[in-house]
């Protein structure tokens, strides 16, 4: 069964508290973005924002650490309240194995990002530590950008790995998870869906029927691979 996790980035921060009591009732996950301007030309949201979350929420929570020293962040990440620490493959080269052991060891679950152009096969001898395996459709840094469609191999590649190995990692999508790709993504293996702008957050104002319309996509996506 499809998962999904709303992407708080690109929620109506003047309606914090409202969207995510309707969302605690309808979301598998949270998923916050960390950003330090420098990983990625952006800043967006921090360990704070994930501890005033928890206040209000019992859902987990999908730390995605898009900065240049992970290390520095963990902690403060793991301390605030997050579930998952998920942590670009580009940046942990060199303690991949201490970081996931850390983690691991604080009762957090261990996330691995990949950018578009990251192949799986460089976190091919710690993949079986990985519990949550995001692939990038989209460059990282910026909501709203233009689906990478060659990701769509990427994703039944991981879903290939997983059945043959019987890795436990969730297979998730962060990039443009919309009406305009539910099927693709669905079909190439996708488990847990991280919806943004584009297929949550913008489709109405008022959050709770932003949901029933972005669901309503995904279910004519689901019931359409169950027919075929």
């Amino acid at each position: 069964m499809t998962k999904y996790s709303p992407s708080l980035m690109c929620m109506d921060l003047s309606k914090f508290k409202e969207q995510v009591e309707v969302l605690n009732r309808k979301a598998d996950f949270y998923h916050v973005d960390i950003m330090d301007g420098h990983f990625v030309k952006n800043i967006t949201l921090s360990p704070f924002f994930i501890q005033e979350l928890k206040k209000i929420s019992k859902l987990p929570i999908d730390a995605h650490l898009m900065v240049e020293n992970p290390s520095d962040f963990v902690d403060m990440t793991i301390n605030a309240g997050a579930d998952y620490i998920s942590l670009h493959a580009e940046t942990i080269n060199g303690e991949a194995f201490r970081l996931a052991h850390h983690i691991k060891d604080k009762g957090k679950k261990f996330g691995v990002v990949l950018n578009p152009e990251t192949p799986i096969e460089a976190i091919r001898h710690y993949i079986h530590h990985v519990d949550k395996l995001t692939i990038m459709t989209v460059d990282p840094g910026f909501a709203g950008q233009k689906f990478v469609v060659e990701m769509i191999d990427k994703i039944k590649e991981a879903k290939d790995l997983k059945e043959k190995h019987g890795y436990k990692y969730l297979i998730t999508i962060d990039g443009s998870c919309n009406k305009n790709t539910f099927q693709q993504l669905l079909e190439a293996g996708a488990e847990v869906l991280i919806v943004g702008s584009s297929g949550l957050f913008n489709l109405n104002d008022d959050v709770e029927k932003a949901w029933d319309l972005m669901l309503k996509d995904v279910n004519n996506e689901e019931n359409h691979l169950l027919q075929s």
